[in-house]
Parts: C-alpha cells; sequence; structure tokens
C-alpha cells in the first residue's frame, strides 16, 4: 500500500498540490490525469523520492518493492542490455554483482566463502538462477531481438532504448510500477503485449498516459489532478469522461427532479458494469463499479477545446482524389511503391504503414511540399483541402506576431479581431492569452492554433499526420469528436487507437511492395489474419 498524508508541493508563488491524501492498494491500477503542467509526472517524481514535496509524507508498506520507468534514455549506455534490465531488480542485481567480486578474488578467504553461501541462499530465494533468461524474455516480448541482447545500449536506437527501459521497471514483478507514457514509441503489437501483462498485474500501477485505449484497458481507478487536489475515482477513463460530462450536463439542467438525475446517474453505472464484462480487467473493475457511489460522480472542471471541422466553404462532389502507381524512395529507401487508390465520398482513411518516414512522405505529395515522386495524382475540382503536418515549424519559425495577427494572415475572408479571437477563444486561447508571440508557445499550443487554423479554411477534405502530438487528453478528446463529427473526407495517421478505431471506415497501408487497402474498422484491420499474411508478403518484398 501506498499511502500520501496531507501532500503539498509549491514552487516559488506557484502550488502544484495542496493537503493531498490518498491510499493506493494492491491490485489496482492508477491512471493519472490532468491537463498538461498538471503535475502528472512530478507526482510520479515524489513517490520515488526523485524530488521531495513541499510539506507532507509518503508511506509505503514495509518490504514492498518499487521499480520506476527511467526518462534518461543515456543513463545505461555503457552496459549490456540484459544487464540493464536486471538492475530493475536492485537487490538481486546487487548480489549479483557481489557474488562476482567475491568469486573473482584470488585471496578468497573463509570468510568469503561464508559470504558467498549467505549470497547464494539470497540469490536463489530471489529466483536469481532464472533472471538472465526472464529478462531475455521480456526483451523478447518488447521487441528487442535476441541478436541485441547482449550488445551495449548506447548501439540500440532510440525506439529499442524505450523498451529496454520498459523491460527494466517490468522485470521481477516488483510491488509498485510508476509508469509515465510507457507506450510512448511501441508499436501495435508491443502496446497490446504491455497490455496484457499490466491488465493481470497483482501489484499496484501508477500510469501517465495520453493513450486512451491504453488508460481504459489497464486502468481499475482514475487519479484526477485538478485545482490542486487530487480526486481518485472508480473505473477506466472513459467510465471518468462520460460520467463526469453526465454530472455537468446535470449540473445544467437545474429543473430535473433529484430522483431522475439518481436514476440516470444509476443506469449509466450499470450499463458501464455490463461493459466491464468485456474488458481484460473484467473482475476488479465490474466489482469496483458496482461499489460505486452515486456522490462519487461529480462534474468535470476541464475546459475542451472546441474543435468543430463541419463549416465547409463547398460541399465536394464526386471526384475526390485519384492516385496512380505512386512510389518514394529516400536515400535510396523504398518508402512505398505501386499505390493506386481511388477515395471516394464519405471516405475517412486511416494511412498506415510500419515506417513513419512513409506515411510523412505520403502527406507531403499530396500537399505540394514534396516534389521527388513517381506517379501521379489528381484532386477533384471542387475539392479544397487543409492539413495538419507531422512538423509544424515552418509556420510559426521567424514569427514575431501575436496570435491574433499570427491566425489573421489564414483568414481569407473576414479580418476583424473579434472574429479572429472567436476561433483563438474556442482553442482556449482567453483574455490577454491571445496577445502572447506565436513564438514562444508550447507544443500543445501551437497544436491549438494549427487546429484554429484548419477551421478558418472551411476545407471539404483534411489531412492529419500525427495530429495528437504535444496534445493532453482533452484536446485528443475533443480533436476525437471534431474528426467524427466531420462531414467530408478525411485521411488520417495517429498513434491514438482510440481516435483511429473510431474515425476510419478505412484503412489503408503503405508498403514498399505495395497497397493493403480495406473497408473495415481499425480494430477488425489489425485482428484479421489476412490481413496480416498480406502485410508480410508486402514487407518481404522490401
Amino acid at each position: 500500500m501506498i499511502t500520501v498524508s496531507n501532500l503539498s508541493l509549491r514552487f516559488g508563488k506557484r502550488t502544484l498540490f495542496e493537503e493531498v491524501n490518498l491510499k493506493f492498494t494492491q491490485g489496482n491500477c492508477y491512471g493519472i490525469i490532468g491537463a498538461n503542467g498538471a503535475g502528472k509526472s512530478t507526482f510520479l517524481k515524489i513517490l520515488s523520492k526523485e524530488i521531495d514535496p513541499s510539506t507532507g509524507s509518503v508511506s509505503f508498506t514495509p518490504g514492498e518493492r518499487m521499480a520506476v520507468l527511467s526518462q534518461n534514455h543515456y543513463a545505461f549506455d555503457e552496459f549490456p542490455v540484459i544487464e540493464t534490465v536486471m538492475m530493475g531488480h536492485k537487490e538481486l542485481y546487487s548480489v549479483m554483482k557481489e557474488k562476482d567480486t567475491l568469486y573473482a578474488k584470488e585471496d578468497f578467504t573463509e570468510q568469503d566463502g561464508e559470504r558467498a553461501g549467505e549470497l547464494e541462499n539470497i540469490f536463489a530465494e530471489m529466483d536469481g538462477w532464472n533472471a538472465e533468461n526472464n529478462a531475455a524474455t521480456m526483451l523478447s516480448n518488447l521487441g528487442i531481438k535476441e541478436e541485441f541482447h547482449y550488445s551495449l545500449v548506447k548501439d540500440l536506437d532510440g525506439n529499442q532504448k524505450v523498451r529496454v527501459l520498459l523491460a527494466q521497471a517490468l522485470f521481477g514483478k516488483p510491488d509498485i510500477l510508476l509508469l509515465d507514457e510507457p507506450t510512448n514509441d511501441l508499436d501495435i503489437q508491443t502496446i497490446a503485449w504491455l497490455e496484457d501483462f499490466l491488465a493481470s498485474y497483482e501489484g499496484i500501477i501508477l500510469v501517465v498516459s495520453h493513450d486512451r485505449h491504453f488508460l481504459d484497458t489497464v486502468c481499475t481507478h482514475v487519479l484526477d489532478i485538478d485545482f490542486n487536489k487530487m480526486t481518485i475515482y472508480t473505473g477506466n477513463y472513459t467510465f471518468w469522461y462520460e460520467s463526469s460530462q453526465l454530472a455537468l450536463k446535470q449540473r445544467a439542467d437545474q429543473n430535473k427532479k433529484t430522483e431522475e438525475r439518481v436514476k440516470e446517474l444509476q443506469e449509466f453505472i450499470r450499463r458501464f458494469s455490463a461493459n466491464a464484462s468485456k474488458s481484460k480487467q473484467a473482475t476488479s473493475r465490474k466489482k469496483a463499479l458496482d461499489k460505486i457511489n452515486i456522490d462519487e460522480i461529480k462534474p468535470s472542471n476541464r475546459k475542451y477545446p472546441g474543435i468543430i471541422f463541419n463549416h465547409q466553404g463547398r460541399e465536394a462532389g464526386d471526384q475526390i482524389l485519384q492516385i496512380e502507381n505512386l512510389r518514394k524512395e529516400l536515400n535510396g529507401e523504398i518508402l512505398f511503391s505501386g499505390i493506386n487508390l481511388m477515395v471516394n465520398k464519405g471516405d475517412k482513411i486511416a494511412i498506415l504503414s510500419e515506417n513513419s518516414l512513409a506515411t510523412t512522405a505520403f502527406y507531403d505529395i499530396l500537399t505540394g511540399r514534396d516534389k521527388d515522386y513517381k506517379g501521379e495524382f489528381k484532386w477533384g475540382v471542387t475539392i479544397n483541402t487543409a492539413d495538419i503536418p507531422n512538423d509544424n515549424s515552418d509556420y510559426f519559425k521567424g514569427k514575431d506576431t501575436n496570435l491574433v495577427d499570427w491566425l489573421r494572415e489564414y483568414s481569407e475572408g473576414e479580418k476583424d479581431e473579434q472574429f479572429i479571437r472567436g476561433f483563438l477563444g474556442r482553442m482556449l486561447f482567453s483574455g490577454e492569452e491571445v496577445l502572447k508571440q506565436s513564438s514562444v508557445l508550447s507544443g500543445g499550443e501551437k497544436m491549438r492554433c494549427m487546429f484554429s487554423r484548419m477551421m478558418l479554411q472551411q476545407a471539404n477534405l483534411l489531412m492529419f499526420d500525427e495530429p495528437t502530438n504535444h496534445l493532453d487528453l482533452e484536446s485528443i478528446t475533443a480533436l476525437n469528436n471534431g474528426m467524427k463529427d466531420f462531414k467530408g473526407v478525411i485521411l488520417f495517421t495517429s498513434r491514438d487507437h482510440e481516435l483511429t478505431e473510431t474515425v476510419a471506415n478505412r484503412i489503408v497501408e503503405l508498403t514498399p511492395g505495395g497497397i493493403i487497402d480495406k473497408l473495415m474498422t481499425y480494430d477488425e484491420y489489425i485482428n484479421s489474419d489476412i490481413v496480416k499474411q498480406q502485410r508480410e508478403e508486402l514487407y518481404s518484398l522490401a
């Protein structure tokens, strides 16, 4: 158990937390949510004793072991991969090193022999003889091939390092797991493995993630950080979001009788409890939801940006986009070839590839940013496009204007300041914030500006290349809803599982050997044996 007592954290005049009292218990996974800057990662650092609180304390059940997902990708560069993983169990690793040191002594004494015997017993009790094999299995499950297990960490690429550090945190099944964005840079298959691993985990897990599908799959509770307070709610992220929105709606409806509101909330809980039986954490989550108190459901204080794309300047005709034999190479590598695609009215197409350079190149070709390709494509005469690129730095580089003037540049019609302020207001830029210089914006603020620009363009075909990068959960949810509600055509690429599953009605994958084009949902696509076989064949042609 973890007990947080009267915890406060202040940086100068700024207060992150004030008088927080919480308990975290075995067998539960707590998803930590809150706006960017609310203190999610900082709270994990307090629990791991990396930083000290201003007041209060954190206590743990004696004897419980904690593991933390390291954020320093260079800390273990000089160590072999397999050894780095075993370092995750500090006590076991310490015993291993002391044993090695003793046995390496030239003047091995009787006292050394007694100590070695003690260490051997401790080592056996910790299942030390299986440690290397267990570490290798963990690495393989996380996508690190056996040929890299004895390489130095510094010889791996960035994505591989992330997986090694994750293996280190999971190694030896610690009693308490602290994970900050564990799905970053993982592919679909590895995320699925991690979801299964954590869903059956018997310890305490605290996780920060912007991946809603991941939070829904593994979390039994949500820890909400808002207004310098922390509140634990039973259920996963979707339960928290929908229940808080329902409570907000009920609060706005002052005329509804109390018994009607209670009945509505009870029906909501009943429906979610039934759905919990389909989840990987079915038993624990359903029991928790069955016991939930109506009073626990509170309106959310979160503010969601208003991302609404349905103001199309012109409705699209029947001819949307035709692509013929498109091929792109980069530094001698084939990113994709043989791409023949007819985009139809009503399509919302998720564009996939194992190589993110391929999807970005695809959008760069369609938008005219890249002229170095083979093949042809043709837009319909009625089509007006707008896009969110993977890298938006060119839109802000060298700009020394406030947000009103920045956005006014992209308004072909109305230039009135109040009109422009209205669009910025939807993106949660209010009052003096609209006079902030565009050159000093954070990554999330830049993305919200790009959404304002896209809405102003009133396009009937939208393209998004990883639009959830830098966004908090509120902005991701708002974007997801805006894309679902859009009546035009969308081409998009996103690592957000929930967004892709709920928006796409067609999946297109670009490979070096050709195209896979399926009218199905994302979940159907990734679980299709026929698709898996087709992917293996096409990627093998590279």
